[in-house]
């Protein structure tokens, strides 16, 4: 390889889309869950997990920590990944694989900030959720199981 252009490679079949989501708790009396108001299609309006599409030579985890700040201005250190999502029709742009994410945020609950694409964000008791764009709920279940089982596995030091 001599050239930048020799590590590119082109394929004949078509790929599905990478993406991340990223689910975020907050650690307060009632558990809330991060969500964003979409601001354009698909679910335009609906209700949905921060994230989007991974950037070219980008890792995952920093793709899911980047399009948070991005959608709500809130920074977290640490992601857990959760697990692949990639039902054919779970796009309806096409094949796409996200995979998601979870954070917590402890302490005060922090204000986000609405931006990028994200039309509003607010945290919803999760027992008080709106109907979710994608197969966010789905996501968001495997979420929970998840975060439940950290918590229960001691720290292995």
């Amino acid at each position: 390889m001599n050239t930048k252009t020799d590590m590119l490679h082109s394929y004949s079949h078509p790929r599905a889309a990478l993406t991340v989501d990223c689910v975020v708790f907050a650690t307060t009396a009632a558990p809330r869950v991060l969500l964003i108001q979409r601001d354009r299609a698909p679910f335009e309006g609906r209700w949905a997990l921060p994230g989007g599409f991974v950037d070219q030579g980008e890792g995952l985890s920093h793709a899911a920590r980047r399009e948070l700040a991005e959608e709500t201005g809130l920074l977290l250190d640490e992601v857990h990944q959760v697990g692949a999502f990639g039902e054919l029709r779970r796009d309806p742009r096409g094949p796409t694989v996200s995979i998601a994410f979870y954070g917590v945020l402890e302490g005060e609950l922090a204000t986000p900030r609405a931006a990028d694409d994200a039309r509003a964000a607010a945290w919803f008791p999760l027992d008080e959720l709106p109907p979710l764009a994608f197969d966010h709920a789905e996501i968001l279940r495997r979420a929970q199981r998840r975060y439940r089982d950290d918590r229960r596995t001691p720290c292995a030091h």
